[in-house]
């Protein structure tokens, strides 16, 4: 397989992962609607949130860039089902918390006043980000040993069963686990950032494609590690992905325990990722070509990802010149695993 590593790392560190400035400004919109939140449920003599918990991309560190800013931030608010009690005596309904969360959130200056979403709060800015806010409540049962035991619902249609904590532990257990390196994230966490990319890499997929979520899944469950080629271990995650969707569209939630992330046999959605590997897989096919050109092979890469960043990398000559250390003493990023200067400012290392 021609060798892209370099290239498919730069891509990732340049055009894919979020640089430090938009990672703090979002990072500073969900703490100023924790405080509003609080105050606002304050003002309204509603309960103080137990606790908060930031998920989904957000918390995995595998957002990506977007060019119109849609960026999806997760932060949950957590309740204790004690203090979730309706006017007459009962529990709250979903419907009912997720209104109270609304108006505590309701600020003149949105343009856009906070929506009451099936599975969250959202907040929207003119910027093209929203900051969504499921809630749920603590609940402590006893199992079956008669041991307490805390589990969390998040308020949906109905009451469902939901352990966003658990999901967080999962993924980051999943990298730190398989991934062969520790710098830069680790590997493991950079496929999940270059396929979600890839998948959003033309709008008119945006609609009909798998979710993050199930890309990741699908990653941790099918991840082929090669500390020495990010391009092959890239490129053999996207072919045991697509086998895997070959023979089951089906994707089991990771910690739910009997709870899908797909529906039924012939998910739409998994399908349409399915093919759409199947057709990035085949623009790769060149790279197995002995004859294949370094400019074959990044004019494959930048198909796949819909781009011209890969066109305008440097030949051979100029890559390997590159890579040498300079007479300043300033080492390059020849390995992939060292950190360069951005001139664009802001690092691109999570």
């Amino acid at each position: 397989m021609h060798n892209c590593h370099d290239d498919v790392l730069k891509y990732h560190n340049h055009e894919v992962t979020l640089p430090q400035s938009e990672q703090d400004e979002m990072r500073k919109r969900r703490n100023t609607n924790r405080d509003r939140l609080k105050a606002g449920l304050d003002r309204d003599g509603e309960p103080a949130p137990k606790t908060f918990q930031s998920q989904g991309s957000y918390a995995h560190r595998t957002m990506v860039q977007d060019a119109d800013k849609d960026y999806d931030i997760d932060d949950g608010v957590y309740f204790d089902i004690g203090d979730l009690i309706g006017p007459k005596g009962g529990d709250k309904t979903p419907q009912d918390a997720k209104e109270m969360v609304c108006t505590a959130l309701h600020d003149d200056r949105f343009s856009t006043p906070p929506e009451v979403r099936t599975n969250c709060v959202r907040i929207h800015y003119d910027a093209g980000y929203h900051v969504d806010i499921p809630v749920y409540r603590e609940v402590t049962r006893e199992n079956w040993t008669e041991q307490p035991e805390v589990y969390w619902e998040i308020a949906s249609s109905e009451w469902k069963l939901s352990d966003p904590k658990g999901v967080t532990t999962w993924f980051q257990d999943a990298n730190e686990q398989q991934s062969p390196d520790t710098k830069n994230g680790r590997q493991l966490r950079r496929v999940v950032r270059l396929l979600k990319a890839f998948a959003r890499s033309r709008e008119s997929w945006r609609d009909q494609m798998a979710s993050g979520f199930m890309i990741s899944v699908l990653v941790v469950d099918c991840y082929h590690a090669d500390e020495d080629r990010e391009d092959r271990a890239l490129y053999d995650t996207m072919v045991a992905i697509r086998d895997r969707l070959q023979w089951d569209l089906e994707i089991d939630h990771p910690v739910v325990e009997g709870e899908k992330l797909t529906r039924g046999t012939d998910d739409a959605k998994a399908r349409f990722l399915r093919d759409k590997l199947v057709w990035a897989i085949d623009a790769l096919d060149v790279l197995a070509d002995p004859d294949c050109t370094r400019k074959q092979a990044l004019g494959a890469w930048d198909k796949v990802f819909k781009t011209d960043f890969f066109k305008d990398r440097p030949s051979s000559t100029e890559a390997a010149a590159a890579s040498a250390v300079t007479t300043s003493g300033v080492l390059t990023d020849r390995s992939g695993g060292r950190r360069v200067v951005d001139k664009r400012g802001g690092g691109r290392y999570a």
